[in-house]
């Protein structure tokens, strides 16, 4: 029973990460094609359309498997959640985290097929620069914060829209576009487009979310001392937990 929960807990995040960097690709393209002269416009079509995909998905995944389709929230869900027996255990983290990078690479390669491109093209655009560094993180602890704050409130049921929303702004108001993701940052380098990461700046933005997540964390924890209690509930309810024990 234990490994049929896990399996389709996983198939989820799978699923979900897929179907995101699928919509943040697509849309990217999308908009290049409707919207050839106009960098500005591009980025308002791209970024709408990933807040609203990401707000369906977390309705569509977020029964199974809490909709988590980001390394460094299933992360923060594993560590806060393990003093009190709540959330995800570390093998079910290891899970989550393969299973959303593989999720990603198969949402570019989709979205490559879709636009009728090669299935992998890999990203020549750079994003290796300090300030885009300090964007991920900024992006990165405010995701964390809004997450565990409306769990820890009791408002998880407002999440896909609160975390459409955020993640939506942050395209706006972070110097990176808010990837926030090393899952949705592995699967970016992919696709040689509008939303591509070159391979050689992954390393760069990958730590500055992982910096992101210590921040982050560190700051729940003042904040919210009890945050860990509702670690079942990230990124919204979910019945499928684990009962075995947790590490």
């Amino acid at each position: 029973m234990h490994q049929t929960i896990l399996w389709r807990r996983l198939l989820a995040e799978f699923l979900g990460t897929a179907l995101l960097v699928t919509a943040v690709v697509g849309s990217g393209i999308m908009a290049v094609e409707l919207s050839p002269e106009d960098v500005g416009l591009q980025l308002l079509q791209n970024s709408v359309a990933t807040a609203f995909a990401l707000g369906a998905l977390i309705l569509t995944f977020g029964p199974i498997s809490g909709a988590h389709f980001n390394p460094v929230v299933s992360a923060a869900d594993w560590f806060l959640g393990r003093r009190s027996g709540t959330g995800l255990t570390i093998k079910d983290l290891g899970g989550y985290a393969a299973a959303q990078a593989l999720g990603a690479i198969a949402g570019s390669v989709l979205a490559n097929l879709m636009f009728d491109l090669a299935p992998v093209t890999m990203s020549s655009k750079e994003r290796a620069a300090g300030n885009l560094w300090l964007g991920e993180v900024v992006a990165v602890v405010g995701l964390l914060l809004l997450i565990f704050a409306l769990v820890r409130s009791g408002r998880a049921a407002v999440a896909p829209a609160a975390v459409g929303a955020y993640i939506g702004a942050a395209y706006w108001f972070t110097s990176s576009t808010s990837f926030a993701n090393p899952a949705v940052t592995i699967g970016r380098a992919f696709t040689d487009t509008f939303a591509g990461i070159a391979p050689g700046s992954v390393p760069g933005f990958v730590a500055a979310q992982l910096a992101g997540l210590v921040l982050g964390v560190g700051l729940v924890v003042a904040l919210y001392p009890n945050a860990g209690e509702h670690a079942d509930d990230v990124v919204v309810p979910h019945d499928d937990t684990d009962p075995a024990h947790r590490s």
